[in-house]
This record gives C-alpha cells, structure tokens and sequence, in this order.
C-alpha cells in the first residue's frame, strides 16, 4: 500500500516516525497490547478473587454511574459469573450517594452477604470506605485508573496511576483496567479467551467514553473493539444502535462518542445507571427493549434540560460576568446530573473556564467546572481545598461540594488565581486553534482523504487533523432547516473547489469570510456522499482572512 506523503508526514508530526511504529499505528489488527501482570498488585489481586470463588464466597462489583463505570461492571460480570453464580454488582446514586465508596452502600452489601468487594472505576483514595469494610469482615479489591496523589486504601489497588505501578500504558480507563483484570483471571483459570473477546464491545465503548487518549493500547482496544460492535454479537447493544437510528457496520469512534455513550450517561445523569447496566445483561428481548426506550426517553429529558440550564447560564453571564476571565455561576435547583455537560457549553460559548453550582443538602452547593486551553482547573480549584466538603477531579474538570457562605471566598480566591496565572502566561486561555498539515491544490485527492480514514479510531489524543487550505472564498449560501448552517467554496486555483460547510458558528465564519478576498479555512476532511456521487468535503472550525 502505497501512503501519501501528506499522512506520513502527520503521522512524524505525531511522534510516528519509525517504519515499525507506522505499521503498527496503520494496522487493522494491532499488536501493542501489555501484560496484566505489569499492573502493580494484579498477581495478588486474582490470586484472592480466585480464592474468595473456590470457597463460594459472595462477590459484589461496586460500579461508577458514567459510560466507563457502566462498561467495566458488564465486563466483570460477564467474564467472572463464568467462575460463579454467587455475585452481584451496586451502582450507587449521583444524587444521594456521588462518586465512589461510601458507607451506606457498604453497610447494603454487607446486608446482602457479601464477603469481597470488587471495585471498578472508583475506590482507589476511599481510605475510611475501605477500613470500615474491612472492621465489618469484608475484603476489598480496588481497579481504577484515576490518579493517586497522596492517600490511597489500605486494599489491594490495581491502578496504574498509582505511584507504585509503572504500567507502560498509565492512560487505561477504567473499563482497561477492568478488561487487564479479567484477562489476568482468564490467564490463570484457563477459561477460553472467547468470553473476554467477547467483552472488547464494552472496551471500546468505555474507552472512547471516558475521553482517554486513543493512543498505545488504548488504540488497540478500540479498534477491536469497534469491530467487534460492528458484528452485532451482542443482541443488547444491536437492539440500542439499530433505536437510536446507527448501522451496524458503520459505527466508528466518532458514533460510538456521540451517538452511543450519551444514551448510557443519561441513565446516571437523570435518573440511575443500574438501567443501563441491566439492559446490558438482560437475557429477554422484551425486557431489554424497554430499557431501551427508557434510556431514549432518559436522554432527550437530559437534552432539554441542559438547553435550559444552558440559557439561564448565558443569561447571568451576560447581566453580571461577561468581563471575567473564569465564570463561577449559581443556578438554583439545576439538574445536577447535567450541570457538567452545561459547564462544558458555556466553556465553548464563551471560550473561558466555567464552573456551575447548584443546590445541594441544606447550607451546601455542588460544583462541577470544565477547563478552557492550558489551565489545570483541578490545581486552581485545589488552592482552595480547604473551602470544600469534598473535591476531586482533573486538568479538565472537577467536581465539589462548598457550604453556600464559603462562595464570596471561592470566587474571589479563583479570581485572583486565575489573572495571576494570565500574568504567567497571556495564552493560557487560548482555544490553540492550531493547523497540523497545510494543503495546496495539488494535495486535494480524494486518495489523500480517503487515507486519512487510516488515523481512525480518532478521539482525544488522536484527534482528527486539522487541516489548513488557502483559498478565495466564492459561493457564500445559507442551507439546511431555517438555514442555520453556512456553506461556501474555497477556490484554492488550478481549477480545486474545495466544499465548506460550518454547523456551529455560521454567523462568525459568516462574517469572516464576507468581502474577503483570500481566506485560510481551518477544519476537517471528509467525504460527502449524495445520491451515489462521492465529494470532498471540509467541516471548517474557523476561517482567517488574508491580506
């Protein structure tokens, strides 16, 4: 297969360079995967979950609420009930009981008759969680993937982020970390390795979910995994995709992002993940459908209701901290399960770190913040630790709980936090609009582009490239419902029009490219098919005038 140049020189720019590492990057079938023995604690790990199984010991998989949460209980479950019949799995509520281990839940297991508890996603710095399991009889088994810092359970934890481990893949989810320990189990049980391939659906699902880079062995759980949702094997997830109005066959990471992990979000966000979970597992058709529904109805509920915190956020902003440089914005009984993906909205509108707050138990706001170029909200927001009930997060986000008279403080705080690391650095709260390859015409093939299809599964880490093109912007239409998209024409010479269209700034890209004679179109290649006729197409982001 001969590779246009324009790709080998993207992927060099990727740090690709070596013919090995290209190979294997291109492969459909990669082989960079690791030993789950690296994993610090794996041996001791199965060494007492096969131990609590061989004395019929009951198991709990204690569970998250998000997509990665979700997949990884599927993943132990389908792969451990091969071992035993005496197991069961808890999702606690975002609403009553929030992230990780906590004490009701372990004295509710412990009612059940559980003897070990298996944690995924969660557990790794639940010290006091752990030690009371631990006074009530129980055992305890960490598997998570978020950072360790300072505090970890006194427990076996399977972490790779955690300061003794020195897995050559650190960025595993959780849903990774879950599949290594099943793989490990399989490894010493001799169970056919059929019924952990059988688990790569959900490891795509949560790897892509969880916003990992799609980079190392990420990439390959991803690429097999996506393959083997595009079988349809699994008839649950078939009966999801062909609902929510995807083709077996077609899904990609992209799909998998927007189209198949929002349905499994909504579950927690609005209402509780156990839905999702149980329509994973569900052995009746009938059954599993209206789960299904439920989940569709769960998510446009969630739609509407971020639109409106959404709104009511613009609307405050506009009237009182449109001049701020980072926004801590109070909206009274919002939907907390959807604070978040609200927080992420005005961070695009506005291109500005955002953090909401919405009521909580009495005398007490939650917070939930997303991060805008460069800065680490989570370091910001950790200056002020001692303001919190409780924090956590990362460089990204972060999530809290502040009694309502400590706010004055923690805006004043990230105030002067935040023009203190402005004076640092002036483009820290940069969007980094960046191109990674310039096109002339010459470039424009539809060969090139249909090459770039060889960089998928694209996602955070490897993310689509975004492509420069100079031309002279011709053709300025309006299109789609109520004409809210914008489309024009870049005439970049030797007779190469380039498509353009733009869906989420048209007026701005509008306004840009009105009366300019030349102008750089920043954004996407792809291919648009239309009655059998097959056109290169960019999905442009921004566009610069040119003098």
């Amino acid at each position: 297969m001969n590779i246009e140049p324009k790709i080998i020189e993207l992927l060099k720019n990727r740090g690709i360079r070596t013919q090995e590492e290209i190979d294997e990057f291109l492969s459909a079938k990669p082989k960079e995967t690791h030993d789950p023995f690296l994993l610090h604690n794996m041996e001791e790990g199965v060494d007492l979950i096969l131990s609590v199984i061989e004395e019929d010991k009951k198991i709990c998989i204690y569970g998250d609420y998000d997509a990665d949460g979700i997949t990884s209980t599927v993943i132990m479950m389908n792969v451990l009930t091969h071992l035993t019949e005496n197991i069961m799995y808890y999702v606690p509520s975002r609403f009553d009981e929030g992230y990780g281990l906590n004490m009701d839940a372990v004295d509710k297991i412990r009612a059940e008759g559980v003897d070990l508890i298996l944690t995924v996603d969660c557990g790794s710095v639940s010290v006091d969680e752990v030690a009371y399991a631990k006074s009530l009889g129980m055992e305890v088994i960490v598997t998570d993937h978020h950072r360790v810092v300072d505090k970890i359970a006194d427990c076996i934890v399977i972490n790779p982020n955690q300061p003794a481990c020195s897995y050559p893949c650190p960025h595993i989810a959780g849903c990774g970390v879950a599949f290594k320990f099943c793989q490990a189990v399989i490894s010493v049980t001799g169970l056919d390795k059929s019924i952990l391939n059988r688990t790569l659906d959900m490891l795509a699902i949560g790897t892509i979910g969880d916003i990992v880079p799609l980079t190392g062995e990420n990439r390959t759980f991803a690429k097999y995994g996506i393959r083997a949702i595009n079988t349809g094997e699994r008839k649950n997830l078939k009966l999801l995709i062909e609902r929510v109005g995807l083709k077996l066959g077609e899904i990609t990471a992209e799909k998998i992002s927007f189209g198949i992990v929002p349905y499994l979000n909504a579950a927690g966000r609005m209402e509780h993940a156990e839905l999702a979970i149980k329509m994973f597992l569900s052995e009746k058709e009938e059954e599993t459908v209206k789960m299904i529904e439920k989940l569709c109805s769960l998510n446009a509920e969630r739609k509407k209701t971020q639109d409106v915190i959404f709104e009511r956020c613009v609307e405050i902003i506009e009237e009182k901290y449109k001049n701020e440089d980072i926004f801590l914005v109070y909206i009274p009984y919002a939907h907390e399960g959807v604070t978040g993906i609200a927080a992420g909205k005005v961070k695009e509108r506005y291109n500005k770190p955002s953090i909401l707050l919405t009521d909580s138990d009495e005398g007490f706001l939650k917070g939930t913040g997303r991060s805008m170029g460069k800065l680490n909200i989570y370091d910001l927001l950790r200056e002020s630790e001692d303001l919190f009930k409780s924090f956590g997060g990362h460089k990204a986000a972060c999530g809290f709980t502040i009694a309502k008279k400590n706010v004055d403080k923690l805006r004043s705080r990230i105030t002067s936090g935040i023009e203190r690391l402005l004076a640092e650095d002036k483009t820290l709260l940069d969007k980094g609009i960046g191109a990674e390859m310039e096109i002339e015409s010459s470039d424009l093939t539809m060969e090139l582009v249909k090459q770039l299809h060889f960089l998928e599964p694209c996602g955070a880490g490897n993310e689509k490239p975004l492509i420069a093109a100079l031309g002279k912007p011709v053709g300025l239409s309006r299109m789609g419902k109520e004409n809210k998209f914008l489309k024009f024409y870049q005439d970049m010479g030797d007779n190469k029009l380039l498509e353009c269209v733009n869906f989420n700034n048209p007026k701005g890209i509008e306004n840009a490219v009105e009366g300019a004679d030349k102008v750089t179109a920043l954004g996407r290649l792809g291919i648009n098919s239309w009655r059998g006729n097959e056109s290169i197409q960019m999905t442009v982001e921004d566009v610069v005038p040119r003098v």
